[in-house]
């Protein structure tokens, strides 16, 4: 069967609540990866799912636990997740550098792809901070080193611009979107779809792996319910998925 790791998409909100002379907080935790899990899961894909709050713990450290996956995906968790595990954070322990595990892993026959989100590519305030890792040398587009998030609350159309694609052919009109993270494109990578004139979607060959970036969110908020319920939504993953793992 084929299999997937899908890291991130997960949240914790802790909010204050004021009423009158009174003050009192709640905490809730919340997930956004539902829609495309399962849309993987109907395609055949085992998926693992590591919220954003275990991946500092549980994200693989070698590329001989990365391997038994064709695809990794990230989805709006930021580099320090990946970088800053407790040992090396709390006890000043030398481990392994997981994105530097990621590109190897990439290079030897592994499939990458990076989600959009506040958190993705640079992010919200640069601290996602993928540019200046190892990453930076694999994925099919450059990435700012400011904050590079687009919003968009009057939604923005993508353009494709290679329907032959095997990932892209015949999905129709894609709906709009609500924003996403700027990038730049480079030689090395083929854009295969555009926000404006930023990549949108875009892929690469790197090494004997593929990666692949989705600019934009796979659930709200940049992704809207016409994204989420569009009749080609799991299509396009289950696609993407099997062109990044050469299935």
């Amino acid at each position: 069967m084929k299999r997937a790791i899908i890291a991130g998409e997960s949240w914790m909100k802790h909010t204050t609540h004021i009423k009158g002379f009174d003050i009192f907080t709640t905490c809730e935790y919340e997930e956004g990866v539902e829609w495309i899990r399962n849309a993987l899961v109907a395609g055949g894909w085992d998926v693992v799912h590591i919220p954003a709050h275990k991946v500092c713990e549980v994200f693989p450290s070698s590329v001989e636990e990365l391997v038994s996956y064709d695809v990794v995906i990230l989805s709006d968790i930021g580099s320090n997740s990946l970088l800053l595990s407790s040992a090396t954070f709390n006890r000043s322990k030398i481990v392994p550098d997981r994105c530097e595990v990621l590109k190897e892993y990439v290079l030897l026959g592994g499939g990458l792809i990076m989600i959009g989100g506040y958190m993705s590519f640079s992010g919200i305030d640069a601290k996602a901070r993928y540019g200046v890792t190892p990453l930076a040398d694999v994925l099919p587009v450059k990435m700012l080193d400011v904050d590079d998030r687009i919003e968009k609350p009057n939604g923005i159309q993508p353009k494709v611009l290679n329907s032959a694609h095997p990932v892209m052919a015949e999905l129709g009109d894609w709906p709009r979107f609500l924003g996403y993270n700027r990038t730049i494109e480079i030689p090395e990578g083929q854009v295969l779809a555009k926000l404006g004139e930023d990549p949108f979607i875009a892929v690469r060959d790197s090494g004997k792996g593929r990666t692949a970036v989705f600019t934009s969110d796979c659930a709200p908020h940049w992704g809207p319910p016409e994204f989420i319920n569009w009749i080609n939504y799991g299509l396009f993953w289950n696609r993407l998925l099997n062109w990044v793992a050469r299935n």
